[in-house]
């Protein structure tokens, strides 16, 4: 018998990936005017827009492949993405040139905030893409997967109904951002690896900067 994750089955709930935008959306209100670069409820209205519309349209689980909905699903993980790479490269001139920074709460607190944006975002774009996204994943139309988890090389380690979610997702993210390289989820297309390089790029950064500033101002 195939495993879960290759052959048609109930797709998964919206309500994971759905508490991750607003958790999103809350971390973006968080940020100071100096590291948003716009309104401050601009890029979060926009991005609640978008979540409204994939609300109304599928709010329980992701079954249908809707080439309109899912083009709603990658601009607003783009929305999100394009926001969080701005006020990275805010964050990077506040810390190099001295324009900001003074206050090592506020410091460690916005570099926090952009810190676990970044891995919520990657999370939502692994999740989105591998192998068609959810909709494609719970069809089984795709066989070869962008991303190898440890209970697809091993079915005997996990349930026979397993197959990831978007909490392995979000669990792919945070290890690539903490480890700065993949751990126990190896990627497989070229996309992915790509993607993981500059997850861990920009969580490097930003983890190194802002530690750096900090110490400085506590000193």
């Amino acid at each position: 018998m195939e495993p879960a994750w290759r052959r048609p089955t109930r797709g998964e709930h919206r309500w994971p990936a759905s508490l991750a935008v607003l958790a999103v959306v809350g971390l973006q209100l968080t940020l100071p005017d100096d590291l948003i670069g716009v309104t401050q409820w601009l890029m979060p209205g926009v991005e609640l827009a978008l979540f409204a519309v994939l609300l109304v349209a599928n709010p329980g689980r992701i079954e249908r492949d809707s080439s309109v909905l899912r083009a709603v699903s990658l601009g607003l993980i783009g929305v999100i993405s394009v926001a969080n790479a701005w006020s990275v490269a805010l964050l990077v001139d506040w810390l190099i040139t001295g324009s900001g920074g003074q206050d090592a709460a506020t410091l460690l607190r916005s570099g926090a905030a952009i810190w676990l944006t970044n891995v919520i975002a990657f999370a939502l774009c692994y999740w989105e893409l591998d192998r068609g996204g959810p909709a494609a994943r719970s069809a089984g139309e795709q066989d070869l997967p962008d991303f190898q988890f440890v209970q697809m090389s091993d079915p005997s380690l996990a349930p026979a109904d397993w197959e990831p979610r978007f909490a392995d997702y979000l669990y792919l993210s945070f290890t690539n951002s903490t480890a700065f390289s993949p751990t126990d989820v190896m990627p497989l297309s070229r996309w992915a690896k790509l993607a993981m390089m500059l997850q861990s790029a920009v969580s490097l950064v930003t983890v190194a900067l802002v530690i750096a500033r900090a110490v400085n101002v506590l000193k």
